[in-house]
């Protein structure tokens, strides 16, 4: 039930409520998916195909439930003891308090068939497996359960109505035990799982994905929880040392608040009246022109402007190295505290091929909520939106980041790079004019056998703005516009004209 969204602050409330009640996994994300966790006592479905990272998920809430002083018990099927406590130590983690039972042949059935070295699921009949699963559990009497994996009862049931009616016995088992139970479920026997779908009270489903280029891609998503809101769609996640973190689909929606509109200066007064006071708060502004015009320039000045007044700003960079963006501005005057505090700008260097949309989302969330940054710069969506060409729906993803950053208050400043360079042939690879509440301009034009650049703004809508275009120059003692370039036309042509001249000069 993924509908209705209540207001933030009520939304919180009902979190702190549920969560108290809830079992809680200790992943990162995946509680505020759940809206607090599982629900204690049900039966759930993990499935997704190898590799997906059930294993870990499951490994992770077992570890929680030890940290709670919850007993937990792993029932496997596919991986013998050694290697559940071998993949966890990959993590840094320790299973010591959760007890593996390992379904596998007995000792002396080795000893008659010593040619096997491993249990044999679908030469062993499924009430001897269902026995071991029940005397391990009365004897553990454990809160946590996992079964690992189904694909190896379903091929033990050998029928689909002996196989629904097992899962619904030692449903009903566990829920007596009051126990709190994940299956795993990796796809990989024949057959359709709608039927377990039925069955268990929640199903996540993990993903994994291979670009043509890059690192894989993993996304979760709650099929079904029943009784209960969550947070519906596909969340985006990552394996790690530490286990999973998943980031939670950003919902703007959530983050509504009345703020009122301010302008950000830039320190540079020419500047500032250019654009009515500055670009305002809570507003996210398209610095668009083609390269080496300026853009990124200019728009690292709000960040130091905004840093040297004591706030604090983020640099998200796509395709810029930090050395280089480092160097850059100690030579045009914009020498800043770089960290994560106020009064310091924090620069980050994106690398879009390793990270997946929400991951990046994630980070931006993280720098405006935990650091309290209230200038942020994305420079630029050329290397986002480009670099991910498989990424569906990518510009939707980032017009919901842009509507949470304005409801906190944030002003947002985004970099586009146009192919070419003066005249007429300018292309803009990507149209995101649209989601900018103001657009910035930077072009280049001759004058006088010399190259120029010029800035104009072409909209604002929170607030007036000049209608002029001036001479932008960059050099060691900062950023500095001309006068309105009234006497002359063409200039956004490229080709300048002063009045009665009918050639460019």
């Amino acid at each position: 039930m993924s509908g209705f969204r209540a207001p933030p602050k009520r939304n919180l409330v009902i979190r702190m409520a549920a969560s108290a009640t809830r079992s809680q996994t200790g992943i990162e994300g995946l509680d505020d998916v759940l809206q607090g966790g599982f629900i204690p006592n049900r039966l759930y479905l993990v499935a997704g195909d190898p590799g997906s990272g059930k294993t870990t998920l499951a490994l992770q809430y077992l570890l929680e439930g030890r940290r709670r002083g919850e007993r937990g018990l792993y029932l496997t099927l596919s991986e013998t003891k050694e290697e559940l406590i071998a993949g966890a130590a990959s993590h840094g983690w320790d299973l010591d308090g959760i007890e593996i039972v390992e379904l596998m042949s007995k000792e002396e059935a080795l000893e008659r068939e010593n040619n096997l070295t491993m249990f044999n699921p679908s030469e062993v009949e499924l009430s001897e497996t269902t026995k071991f699963v029940l005397d391990a559990v009365t004897r553990s009497n454990p809160t946590r359960v996992v079964f690992d994996s189904l694909s190896e009862m379903r091929l033990l049931a050998q029928s689909s109505l002996r196989y629904r009616r097992q899962i619904l016995a030692l449903k009903q088992f566990f829920i007596g035990r009051q126990c709190t139970v994940l299956l795993l479920d990796d796809g990989t026997s024949e057959g359709s799982d709608m039927q377990l779908q039925s069955i268990a009270h929640g199903v996540i489903e993990l993903a994994q994905t291979a670009p043509g280029y890059g690192a894989e891609r993993r996304r979760m998503r709650v099929v079904k929880f029943r009784g209960t809101q969550f947070r519906g769609g596909h969340h985006d996640f990552v394996i790690a040392r530490g286990g999973l973190r998943i980031f939670p689909r950003l919902v703007s929606a959530e983050h509504r608040s009345d703020r009122a509109l301010s302008p950000v200066p830039s320190g540079i007064g020419a500047l500032d009246s250019l654009l009515g006071g500055g670009p305002d708060r809570g507003t996210s502004t398209l610095f668009i022109g083609p390269a080496g015009s300026g853009k990124s320039t200019m728009a690292l000045q709000y960040a130091v402007s905004a840093a040297r007044r004591g706030e604090h700003a983020a640099v998200f960079a796509f395709d810029e190295r930090v050395q280089t963006l480092l160097a850059r501005s100690q030579a045009v005057g914009q020498a800043f505290t770089e960290g994560r505090g106020p009064g310091e700008l924090s620069v980050r260097q994106v690398d879009p091929t390793e990270r997946s949309p929400g991951e990046f989302a994630h980070m931006v969330r993280e720098a405006v909520e935990r650091d309290h940054a209230t200038v942020v710069v994305i420079d630029s969506l050329n290397g986002y939106l480009n670099a991910m060409p498989e990424e569906r729906f990518l510009t939707a993803q980032l017009h919901e980041l842009l509507a949470y950053l304005g409801e906190r208050g944030v002003c947002t400043i985004l970099v586009v790079a146009q192919h070419g360079a003066i005249g007429g042939n300018i292309q803009t690879p990507i149209d995101t004019s649209y989601l900018a509440d103001a657009v910035v301009l930077f072009r280049f034009f001759e004058y006088r056998g010399q190259v120029k650049r010029a800035v104009s703004v072409l909209k604002k809508r929170s607030g007036a703005h000049e209608d002029t275009i001036r001479e932008l120059k960059t050099g060691p003692q900062g950023i500095s516009l001309s006068e309105p370039l009234k006497e002359f036309h063409g200039i956004l042509s490229g080709m300048s004209l002063l009045p009665g001249e009918n050639a460019p000069r």
